[in-house]
């Protein structure tokens, strides 16, 4: 008989007063009979809705069925059909909006815990199988990958797989990407993502890091290199501001800047060479979950007050619930419906504090969100010594400037057709080179989408 509990199993958690002291991972996962009592609860409908919101198309039922059964290894294997990276999916991806948004029992109660059991099985398979699948036979085609995060990653990985010598041209000294240089430790541990790469190097994928394709390399010379299609994964890392006086302070930080001196350059250490000043009172603007990550940060390096300001309202927070919740639970404060309009600085030149103004929502915008708009003469003062802008990124431009014939749209995103070809004959890109700051697995699926693509036409040329 399934689990008609109303409610997923648990997921065992730090408790916040001790995590928001550490780094340490705050979900600390199910254990096997947890993850046989949620996928109990898993009805295997037969028109499996839940598929359809998954971006890489995972056999949902199929792998819930084997854990309920405690088949691991064979939930494990079905996963990996179709996903390269089922470690970090499980634990990032946004599935209340995806397959579980489509799950049945959501309906009259709580969905599956879809990713919860994702997670379960690959960390099962990575402490339990200890070992990669091997190098598949050469095709002989090669083909080039710019970027090495999740879209240029799942690109590689696919490909290997079908025969092609891939190679990963990555700019900063490791591999990963958002994943590494983003995602804070405690939501995903870096020994994770690097168990996941090295899976990727198993089957095939080269890795060549410390390479600015535009700067060090040009497309024009990989092509000249025997490459026969490129793949532009290169993410959306040139951060936003809002160009309000005072932006330039010390002590004013993009979230890019902020979140790679502590994930990728380790600022939380002691010993570390890329140290983040010791604030005491921060502003977070924003109210995605990179604000949420960055806000959650600076309370493990020790800031007193750490505040979330968003101009809408809680509602409208683009942010994960499990993510604004965790972040209550630390101790994280939240100043909603206001916005910065001026940044204040002491004799020194150093942030002292963030003017705001009251906000109040109004008509429905492009997005279908209602409206912010600004309360006359409501300006109040948050006392700050940081201030963190988290407000979004978009692509860098560099490829562009060094490339004839790749165009974008007025928001510097890559142009590209139905089949994920940009303007110039055989360059394909996808992820947030293309739609501007997304999600991880929507970026893996670019990348999914772009390998299909390329094999088919390299395939039908030969």
């Amino acid at each position: 008989m399934p689990n008609m509990s109303l409610k997923k199993v648990a997921m065992p958690l730090q408790d916040g007063e001790v995590r928001r002291n550490n780094f340490d991972e705050v979900a600390l996962g199910y254990t096997k009979e947890m993850a046989m009592e949620e996928a109990e609860r898993c009805l295997n409908c037969k028109h499996s809705p839940c598929i359809s919101g998954c971006p890489v198309a995972v056999n949902i039922p199929a792998f819930i069925n084997e854990v309920k059964q405690g088949n691991f290894e064979a939930a494990y294997k079905i996963i990996r059909e179709t996903s390269s990276l089922p470690a970090v999916c499980g634990r990032v991806c946004p599935q209340e909006s995806q397959c579980e948004k489509h799950c049945v029992r959501g309906v009259k109660g709580e969905a599956v815990g879809i990713g919860r059991l994702e997670r379960f099985v690959a960390d099962w398979a990575r402490e339990n199988l200890n070992e990669y699948n091997q190098c598949t036979v050469s095709n002989h085609h090669k083909v080039a990958v710019i970027g090495g995060g999740p879209a240029g990653l799942t690109c590689a990985g696919d490909l290997a797989k079908k025969g092609y010598e891939v190679t990963v041209y990555e700019a900063l000294h490791v591999a990963g990407g958002v994943l590494v240089y983003g995602i804070p430790e405690f939501r995903l541990p870096k020994s994770i993502v690097n168990y996941e790469i090295e899976g990727l190097k198993q089957v095939g994928v080269k890795i060549e890091t410390n390479m600015v394709i535009g700067k060090i390399l040009t497309i024009d010379e990989l092509f000249e290199a025997g490459y026969e299609a490129i793949f532009i994964g290169s993410g959306a890392g040139l951060p936003n501001f809002m160009n309000i006086p005072g932006e330039n302070l010390k002590g004013v930080y993009s979230a890019n800047e902020f979140l790679t001196r502590v994930n990728l350059m380790k600022a939380y250490q002691p010993d570390s060479e890329t140290p983040i000043q010791h604030a005491r009172r921060c502003v977070v603007v924003g109210g995605g979950n990179v604000a949420m990550d960055a806000a959650r940060c600076a309370k493990r390096l020790g800031v007193e007050n750490v505040t979330i300001v968003y101009r809408r309202s809680m509602e409208e927070l683009p942010a994960r619930r499990e993510e604004v919740e965790h972040a209550q639970e630390e101790g994280i404060e939240f100043q909603l419906l206001c916005n910065p309009v001026r940044v204040h600085s002491d004799e020194y030149g150093n942030v002292s504090g963030v003017e705001c103004i009251r906000m109040e929502l109004g008509d429905a915008d492009s997005s279908g969100r209602r409206r912010p708009v600004e309360i006359k003469d409501s300006n109040f003062i948050i006392e700050a010594d940081c201030m963190i802008m988290a407000i979004g990124t978009s692509p860098n431009p560099l490829l562009r400037s060094t490339t004839e014939h790749l165009e974008a749209n007025k928001r510097g995103c890559l142009i590209v057709d139905e089949d994920s070809m940009t303007t110039r004959e055989n360059v394909y890109a996808g992820g947030d080179a293309v739609t501007g700051a997304a999600t991880v697995i929507l970026a893996m699926g670019a990348g999914k989408k772009a390998a299909e693509a390329i094999d088919n036409k390299i395939k039908g040329n030969a």
